[in-house]
Formats: structure tokens, sequence, C-alpha cells
């Protein structure tokens, strides 16, 4: 089973044409952990009602971050 993370950050302007999140990520604001997706979802739903994330200031990401082993 696949757990998530659901992240809030805010959004960096444009520096140039290269945005590698995996050298300069953006600043997080919110980090929740969720052990489904569909849990996951319903969080970032929650985050994307926020007048930050509609007004474009922060944005909402859904992060696979591995597998959880089960009693296999």
């Amino acid at each position: 089973m696949t757990r998530f993370l659901v992240v809030l950050t805010d959004v960096r302007p444009v520096e140039g044409v290269d945005r590698n999140e995996r050298v300069t990520p953006e600043r997080r604001r919110q980090v929740v952990g969720a052990s489904s997706r569909e849990a996951a979802d319903r969080i970032a739903g929650a985050f994307m009602a926020l007048g930050m994330v509609r007004a474009g200031r922060q944005r909402v990401k859904v992060i696979a971050v591995g597998r959880r082993h089960t009693g296999d």
C-alpha cells in the first residue's frame, strides 16, 4: 500500500527557464501524511479551498512517498 504526503507550498516567482523541484523546491507551508489516495485527495481538496491557493499564491501537491509493507 502506498503512503501519500499532501504538501501546501508557496508559488515561487519565475526566475528563469529551469525550475527543478529537486534542486530548488518551493517553500513548504504545511505537510500532512495520508494512508490512502482517497484521504490525500480529501485533504488536498480542503487546502484548495484556501484563499491563497485560489488566488494562485500557494499550490497543493499530492506526492506518493513509498510502499508500506502489509503483513504478507
